[in-house]
């Protein structure tokens, strides 16, 4: 096992932010707006959404597909199907099956449910921990994460009994492998998920007891390397970019900014940046990457990748929680208020901004010109991704309660929500599609 600790003052001045480069950074032939392929030695198909914020990472589906503009209960309805318990997780595609983490909150077990995604029937359920489940607040559950599929296994992140747990699942819901990757303190909730790079699956466990980012061989929970991270709770999952040429696992928060060679771990470059507590999913451009965090204090920033460590701008916008996306040169991202904002991605001007209403939690998606973006009401904004202004497609309401981000996949969307059913709150898993009805 390799191991790393890499941990810098938070005294430390933005005049100071070159810190050393660790790693050698092609940058002579990358250009902005365009980020390079991860090489992760994945194949993953259109029709998949394989792992958290979809597969190129950045909350972007494909956009040669025409989910619908238009829905309520019964209209456009494929199918819908009552989930048990609670989790606030998003759901993972692959194949012919839906993969999504619920908890009992009764008996403290965290489960994985299996879904045949055309019909929407459980084909199976399998309890990872019976009891002992962690869940701190009313905007978290002990199942918040979502879950990655490589084709063969599915991988898990749990806080379990004072710890961090990663699990390896196979398509027929056998435990594979089970690993206690740290001590966990929960401080406001876990909601970290997986990622895979090659032979590996990366997790990461920030929190007050102290906290790692780990690769573990995906067949045999094999710690190959870990990063040991500062007593600071902070909530972000591992990001796989490919900027200046390199693979890059980017991770922000505990008053940091951190790349790694996601193969072994190794700091490619770190810099004191972002803010203690951060929860969106890093982007980049190509040759910046962009971060935001709200604890405590609220920021936006873009970071040049290539080891410099160079600040290229920052705000003090409130994005905390919903991750931001990128198309084109533009920023576009909901605020926690319930604001959708735009912003010129290379000098951090903002182009518009206009109020949806509600709070917001789960984090919009971008398919083709549209972004779909749903508050914790249920209420779900389609509007089209233009810098010149904000231009409203749809608007529609389903469930009472919505903190899963959708997925749009196939030209349907799998949305998690809750609403109450004789006086009891029940959440349910729905697969829209144009021209279907129940």
């Amino acid at each position: 096992m390799r191991k790393a600790m890499h941990f810098f003052s938070k005294s430390q001045s933005r005049s100071m932010m070159m810190l050393g480069l660790v790693g050698i950074f092609n940058i002579t032939a990358v250009q902005a707006d365009r980020p390079g392929k991860v090489q992760d030695g994945l194949q993953v198909s259109d029709s998949d959404w394989p792992w958290w914020r979809g597969p190129h990472r950045n909350g972007e589906a494909a956009s040669n597909q025409t989910p619908p503009v238009a829905w309520d209960d019964s209209t456009n309805v494929a199918w819908k199907t009552a989930i048990p318990g609670r989790g606030y997780g998003s759901v993972c595609l692959h194949g012919d099956k839906a993969f999504l983490l619920t908890s009992d909150e009764s008996s403290g077990s965290q489960s994985v449910l299996c879904l045949d995604r055309q019909t929407g029937k459980v084909l199976w359920t399998k309890v990872v921990h019976a009891q002992g489940g962690m869940r701190k607040n009313a905007k978290s559950t002990s199942a918040s994460s979502t879950p990655a599929c490589d084709g063969s296994n599915i991988f898990v992140c749990f806080p379990n009994q004072d710890g961090l747990w990663v699990s390896a699942l196979d398509l027929a819901g056998s435990i594979v492998w089970q690993k206690k990757i740290s001590a966990y303190v929960e401080h406001q909730g876990f909601g970290s998920s997986p990622a895979l790079y090659q032979s590996l699956v990366i997790a990461a466990s920030d929190n007050k007891a102290g906290g790692v980012i780990v690769g573990l061989d995906r067949k045999t929970g094999e710690t190959v390397w870990q990063h040991d991270r500062p007593k600071m709770p902070n909530y972000p999952s591992p990001i796989l970019i490919h900027a200046f040429g390199k693979d890059q696992m980017i991770m922000t928060g505990c008053d940091l900014v951190t790349s790694l060679d996601p193969m072994t771990g190794k700091t490619n470059w770190q810099t004191a940046g972002a803010t203690t507590e951060c929860v969106t999913s890093t982007l980049t451009d190509g040759q910046r990457i962009f971060t935001s965090g709200g604890y405590p204090r609220n920021h936006m920033s873009a970071v040049v990748a290539d080891g410099s460590s160079k600040l290229v701008w920052e705000n003090d916008v409130r994005l905390y929680v919903p991750s931001p996306l990128f198309r084109n040169g533009t920023l576009y991202a909901v605020l926690d208020a319930g604001i959708a904002a735009a912003w010129d991605s290379a000098t951090g001007k903002e182009l518009w901004r206009q109020r949806l209403g509600g709070t917001f939690s789960s984090s919009p998606i971008l398919v083709g010109e549209n972004i779909y973006a749903t508050n914790e009401g249920g209420e779900t904004f389609i509007y089209k991704a233009d810098p010149k202004g904000y231009q409203l497609v749809g608007k529609n309401q389903l469930g009472g309660e919505v903190f899963a981000t959708p997925v749009l996949c196939n030209s349907k969307i799998y949305y998690r929500c809750s609403r109450e059913v004789d006086g009891k709150r029940q959440e349910f898993l729905y697969c829209l599609a144009s021209g279907t009805k129940q």
